[in-house]
């Protein structure tokens, strides 16, 4: 298997488009595209996927980085999407355990406020059943401070803890990425559909474009899967589609750990509103999420947090942890993505149904809403519609996504091979070969290790810095100031495989920096994102209903 890289391994890969037909057309790049690719390789199809931006440069790096079951689905009474959630989610956990790691959630059981101890103690069994094992307990009061040290909302009587799960969500994109490709899939990201052809009624090729150089390719191709996320409505104009998609924002905050320490993920209902917030130790952050809100400004423009979206989620935090005082000065990074809901007519952003949907129209076979943890479902449920296009045989089955990982060199520590093996899954030792002990330490206030930079570089189909520091690599939304006074270091690490010129390297720089201050910082409170109802500027809290 070639590895993907900036540079002549691109090239390559823009050769194989001249393919007479392939069996199927991916188009979208993160955890929908990449599992639809990884289901369809390993059952022989040809298989080419593009993405017109980065691999995950959508909601699959925006999301709230949890492979969990959904157990607010289950109180809104979705019992299939939770059932489904639940026995991925342990799936997952047995193929993948370094990249998807359980997580104890706590909520705190406060007198006057809902659920109740006993109702939301009987959605946990229900929870616990689905999954097969028994992850929950009452704490009471000392319990609760022990576990949670700071933990103080008003009139708490102790807290109920259960079990979830965590992940890089970026970097979960990738382990199957890399799975595809193994298995033969073709896969290139700042590739453009421009448009599809029609041969009797059906989809029968697609324009593509190199984003980078802009030359065009017509693609053959047996079946398409339009896995593009919240722009899938666009795509399928061209098949005559009628519009369905709800887009929905969800803004997070990351603050640095030790201003806001906590062991477990601590779960709440919104003091203002009602709605499931929470925070929890991620990658050497404390990361805190999420609102749910109505996105109506253009697809084509960068999410933004909102200043309105910020004061809530620190009217949240603070409301448990009211000695931490926290401030939008500790804010590290704030990041948004915009979910791909399917419109149900539903009211309010917050309970609208987040099961996903596939259709076939004209051969063109759209997937979209779902969650990240059943990524492997959907993509069964998207070939199953797109194998009579193709001419082959499809039967759902129960196969791993993931190959073993293998053994590490033993003479690194368990943290270190525990790290790379979440990262690289089978390829881990060798890519990690001659690593020296400089390269193994990780980077100062964060869980990753300086290799990780060199990797994505040679291996990981960088083509823009964004590319390196916001989804190879979480540095980004990590670090203050979006990595940037550590980018010495990261360009002598990285230039000699991204080889970049002098001129290069500066404006890949401008370009970061501006990214970094327009979408990843806190937003200067006069300032209001083109799009914004202006009259929100007057509300004292941020509504799920908005």
């Amino acid at each position: 298997m070639g590895e993907l890289n900036a540079g002549t391994e691109r090239a390559k890969g823009l050769a194989r488009l001249d393919a007479p037909t392939w069996d199927l057309v991916v188009i979208g790049g993160g955890i929908s595209g990449a599992g639809v690719a990884q289901q369809a390789a390993r059952r022989g199809w040809t298989v080419l996927l593009i993405e017109q931006r980065d691999f995950a440069w959508g909601t699959s790096s925006r999301s709230s980085k949890l492979v969990h079951g959904g157990l607010r689905y289950l109180k809104e009474g979705d019992i299939k999407t939770t059932l489904h959630s639940v026995r991925e989610r342990e799936r997952l956990m047995r193929e993948a355990p370094e990249l998807i790691e359980p997580q104890s959630f706590l909520f705190a059981n406060c007198e006057g406020r809902k659920p109740g101890r006993w109702l939301f103690q009987l959605g946990l069994m229900v929870y616990d059943l689905m999954a097969g094992l028994r992850s929950h307990f009452w704490a009471d009061l000392a319990t609760t401070q022990a576990l949670a040290p700071g933990l103080a909302p008003p009139k708490m009587r102790g807290a109920l803890v259960f079990q979830d799960a965590k992940t890089d969500d970026a970097r979960l994109v990738w382990r199957v990425l890399i799975e595809a490709q193994r298995d033969g899939a073709l896969v290139l990201n700042y590739v453009s559909a421009l448009g599809l052809q029609l041969d009797a009624g059906r989809v029968s090729s697609i324009t593509l474009q190199d984003v980078l150089t802009h030359q065009q390719f017509q693609v053959r191709a047996k079946a398409v899967v339009n896995a593009t996320g919240a722009w899938a409505d666009r795509l399928r104009g061209a098949v005559g589609g009628k519009p369905m998609l709800r887009p929905l924002r969800g803004s997070h905050l990351v603050v640095p750990f030790w201003r806001l320490p906590v062991a477990q993920s601590i779960s709440l209902m919104h003091p203002t509103d009602g709605r499931p917030v929470f925070l929890y130790p991620w990658e050497g952050a404390t990361l805190i999420g999420t609102t749910d809100l109505d996105h109506r400004q253009s697809l084509d423009v960068e999410a933004s947090i909102t200043p309105q979206e910020v004061d809530y989620l620190l009217a949240a935090v603070n409301d448990q942890f009211p000695a931490a005082a926290l401030r939008a000065a500790d804010i590290s990074a704030c990041y948004a993505g915009v979910r791909p809901v399917v419109d149900d007519g539903t009211g309010s952003a917050s309970h609208a149904a987040r099961d996903h949907v596939v259709l076939d129209e004209s051969g063109l076979v759209t997937l979209t809403g779902g969650k990240l943890t059943t990524f492997r479902l959907m993509a069964q449920d998207a070939l199953a519609l797109a194998a009579p296009h193709v001419g082959m045989p499809f039967a759902r089955d129960a196969a791993a996504v993931f190959n073993p990982v293998g053994k590490l060199n033993p003479r690194w520590s368990a943290a270190v091979r525990h790290r790379l093996a979440a990262r690289y899954g089978y390829r881990a030792q060798a890519l990690c070969v001659g690593a020296t002990d400089a390269e193994l330490q990780t980077i100062p206030g964060t869980n990753t290790l300086w290799l990780e930079l060199a990797i994505a570089a040679k291996h990981e189909a960088v083509v823009h810095l964004d590319d390196l520091l916001l989804r190879r690599t979480r540095l980004g939304i990590l670090l203050p100031r979006g990595g940037l006074d550590h980018l010495a270091r990261i360009r002598s690490l990285c230039e000699l495989h991204l080889l970049w010129s002098d001129t290069q390297w500066q404006t890949e720089i401008e370009r970061y920096r501006a990214l970094i201050a327009a979408h990843y910082q806190v937003p200067d409170p006069l300032v209001i994102p083109c799009g914004t109802d202006r009259s929100l500027r007057s509300r004292p809290a941020l509504s799920s209903t908005d």
